[in-house]
């Protein structure tokens, strides 16, 4: 089968092409390295220094013998580019990761805001249209966020909610409350989709996905040419990579706020199995499939707990420390998703444990000298005027 990778230089898309190759697809990737750009923007850089896109790939062919295509270009100024690469290349299947991926990033300012929206929902809208031109029965398989659900005081469905409203039932999107523009434009990608699906007979399947840990992946750990995106930094770090490179500082650990906020989160490792069975398991045509794909849940101090708990079995003294939430957010909230989708698919869970962070560490450690402190604490405001 022919699969298609959107975002394929990044920290999600270039593990796929590599796991995917070897899994016997035929695999191109797309991308335009604006990430990189976004990051020289803001002033800072992955921890593990990665090769550039055509580099990694080489390297890939060389040791594997398989081989993975690469189109250079903007899915969301070039309209023209997107439909000539899928004419070109002709997939089944589309992954689409090519989308600004920060929170704090959209955030920032105005223009950072736009960009974000810009680039997200614009990218989108090129892909739904050179699809409904050259072939309307192409699986795209988007990533999105469990973000756009924000914190609901009621259990979060699948995507879609049973609605029963003055004697009468119908079956309806789930309601959003993104709490971020980043989430935002999300949303406006699951509606855009969802509408695609209506009128033109499309096959979506939206990946609704918790946040992401790991560093390393079956294929990345091959040599050093293949390695992925690391960020702790407050733009494009996670808030589990941010506790690790804290850890390994010797920095208390910042919760922000009481540190109650609760969210799914699965291994990267998962994330390649996860998509490797929407793949497999294709959406009908017509059909708008969500799948919530996380496979736990922890609150942000419970990660910071942990975090301590796997430090002390390598000998290092982890504290946690206090600090006011940058954010506008629930600090303490219900939080109770529907995850049964993949799982039913076959999705064997890989569970975060001691062993999964003291690894993250001890990469960590290595480059250790590459840590900017600068760049942990967060400078951006949710609600700055």
């Amino acid at each position: 089968m022919r699969v298609l990778i959107l975002g394929g230089d990044g920290y999600l898309g270039w593990p796929t092409a590599m796991y995917l190759s070897k899994q016997g697809f035929e695999v191109a990737v797309v991308d335009n390295m604006i990430k990189r750009y976004w990051e020289a923007q803001v002033g800072v850089e992955p921890l593990i220094p990665i090769r550039s896109l055509r580099r990694r790939i080489d390297f890939w062919n060389e040791i594997t013998g398989l081989k993975i295509k690469s189109f250079i270009g903007d899915i969301s100024e070039n309209s023209r580019f997107v439909y000539n690469t899928i004419s070109n290349f002709d997939p089944q299947a589309i992954i689409h990761y090519a989308e600004q991926p920060s929170a704090p990033y959209s955030m920032v300012t105005r223009n950072s805001c736009l960009e974000t929206q810009r680039n997200n929902i614009l990218g989108t809208l090129n892909l739904m249209f050179a699809i409904q031109r050259h072939n309307p029965d192409i699986h795209i398989i988007k990533l999105g966020t469990m973000g756009e659900y924000g914190t609901p005081n009621i259990d979060i469905e699948e995507g879609w909610l049973d609605v029963e409203h003055n004697g009468r039932k119908d079956r309806v999107l789930y309601p959003k409350r993104p709490p971020s523009f980043y989430h935002l434009s999300k949303v406006h990608d699951s509606a855009n989709l969802e509408f695609a699906c209506r009128i033109w007979n499309l096959r979506v399947t939206d990946l609704n996905q918790g946040i992401v840990y790991g560093i390393e992946t079956d294929e990345t750990i091959l040599h050093d040419d293949l390695n992925t995106s690391f960020h702790y930094d407050e733009y494009f770090g996670t808030v589990l990579n941010r506790f690790v490179a804290q850890a390994v500082l010797g920095m208390p650990l910042t919760v922000y706020g009481k540190g109650g906020q609760t969210r799914g989160m699965l291994n990267i490792k998962d994330t390649l199995k996860c998509v490797e069975l929407a793949i497999n398991n294709e959406a009908n045509a017509g059909e708008f499939r969500v799948f919530n794909q996380f496979t736990e849940t922890f609150s942000v101090y419970q990660l910071a707990q942990k975090v301590v708990e796997a430090g002390k079995g390598l000998g290092l003294d982890v504290s946690i420390g206090e600090y006011g939430n940058p954010r506008a957010e629930a600090e303490e909230h219900y939080f109770n998703a529907r995850h049964t989708g993949l799982h039913d698919l076959g999705l064997v869970p890989t569970y975060l444990d001691n062993k999964i962070i003291q690894r993250m560490i001890d990469v960590v450690t290595k480059y250790q000298h590459r840590i900017d402190r600068a760049n942990i604490e967060p400078t951006v405001k949710w609600n700055s005027k």
